[in-house]
Parts: structure tokens; sequence; C-alpha cells
């Protein structure tokens, strides 16, 4: 796939990933709505345009060329983005590593980090300079650091971090009524075929796949324009006790 190409298509997943029709950028650039498939079908954009339909999503155009650049990287290895484990446990040894590491894979740079996390300057750089030497990230000139990750990360399942933390995580997420704004819960149960277990779990990883492209949109927004989010999927065969334990006295 040529550049251009490359960044039309990152262009209608980042349009897909705000909600924006196609419709509605037409009535941000003055158009019809076929006048906006036409201008994307025969790929015919001026920078001018380009520039207006990246402002319309609060991007620029160097941040859309970011973006295909990681389509680009993402496309060329199919494994999700992951640590050693030696990396995992040198996270999950020191809280203030890992928390380090979270807002600076979230786009936060050194100086938003030190009062975020409540640290000196100087601490703020030494676990910097630790996670370096981790190989989580690098320093480059100007003092430029380039996270060596990006959102999600696939933390092993029985690895350190997860060991650590994923029980405290559960119980803390769900201690709440999920009834404030921009909060939501919902609980299902049913009896499905094996195939529409097959396709429940391809739309979930579907959404969790919408997630982690709307985190590399929203990266480099300020962080006065962003909120840390958490989403929280599961399913698997399951029975609620209650009825389990019914079942069993029906079947004697």
């Amino acid at each position: 796939m040529n550049e251009t190409k490359q960044m039309l298509e990152t262009l209608k997943r980042c349009l897909r990933a705000r909600g924006v029709t196609y419709r509605r950028l037409g009535q941000t650039l003055g158009l019809s709505e076929s006048s906006v498939k036409r201008l994307f079908s025969e790929e015919t954009f001026s920078l001018g345009r380009l520039e207006r339909v990246c402002r319309a999503l609060d991007m620029t155009i160097a941040d859309l060329a970011r973006l295909a650049a990681g389509e680009n990287e993402r496309s060329a290895s199919a494994a999700p983005s992951s640590l050693t484990l030696e990396q995992e446990r040198i996270l999950a040894n020191k809280p203030s590593l890992l928390a380090c590491f979270y807002l600076l894979l979230n786009g936060r740079s050194i100086v938003e980090v030190s009062p975020r996390l409540g640290l000196s300057a100087r601490a703020a750089r030494n676990l910097v300079s630790e996670l370096a030497a981790a190989g989580l990230l690098s320093i480059e000139r100007g003092n430029k650091i380039v996270v060596h990750a990006r959102l999600p990360i696939a933390w092993r399942p029985n690895g350190p971090v997860r060991k650590l933390y994923e029980r405290q995580v559960r119980a803390e997420f769900l201690q709440s009524d999920f009834a404030e704004k921009n909060e939501a819960l919902a609980f299902h149960s049913a009896e499905l075929s094996q195939a529409s277990m097959q396709i429940l779990l391809r739309k979930i990883d579907k959404l969790a796949e919408d997630f982690a492209e709307l985190a590399a949109l929203d990266v480099k927004l300020p962080p006065k324009d962003k909120t840390s989010v958490a989403l929280l999927l599961a399913t698997r065969p399951w029975v609620f006790s209650m009825f389990s334990n019914y079942r069993t006295r029906a079947a004697l």
C-alpha cells in the first residue's frame, strides 16, 4: 500500500473512531456526502482540505502521518505490543516505575509526570533512566523520550504485573454503581450456540481494537483534554450459583 492510500485508510479509521460520518464531515467541509465519498474513492484531497478534515478530528496532518506510520509498523508484525518477562518483573517490582511508564505510554511528557506522581524533577528523571536501562524507552537528542511500546500492552496472563495487580485492579474498578456520566456497566446472561459464541468473541476483539485505536488517536492531545479511562471486557461459559445449585437439587 502506497503512503497516500495508507494515510487515507488511517483517516477513515479515525473518522470511524470519532463517530464522524461522511455526511457530518461534508457539512463541516461545505460538501455533499457524495462529494466526500468521491474524495476518498478518487484520493483527490488537496493539502488544504486534508488539513480541514484533520482539524475536524482535533488532530494535525503530522498526527495523521504518525498514526499511518504506526499502522505500517503494526501491519508489518501481527504480534501485539508486549514486553519481555524481565521488563515485566522490573515494572512489577517498583510501582512508581510502572506508573511512570503508564503515563509516558499515554503521551505524557516527563515534565507532566513529576507533579502527577508527586515526585521531584530529579526523581522523575531517575525513573526515566531506569526505564531506558530496561529497554522500555530511549532518550534521544534534546531529551526527547521515545517509548518502545504502544497501547494496549499485552501483559502475560500469569506474568508478574498481572499476578501482582490484577486482583486489586478488578476489585477497585468494580467498586462503583456505574451511574455517573461516561460510565456504563451491562451484564447479560443467555444460552448461546458455539457459532454465536465465536461471533461474540470476535465482536469483543473488535471493540478492544477500537479502544486501542481511540487511545492512539488521542495520545498526542494535551492532558486537559483527556481522562484516564478503563475498559473491562469479559465473557465465559458460566451459570449463576443460585441456578446451578437449583439444577443440581432438581436432578437428584
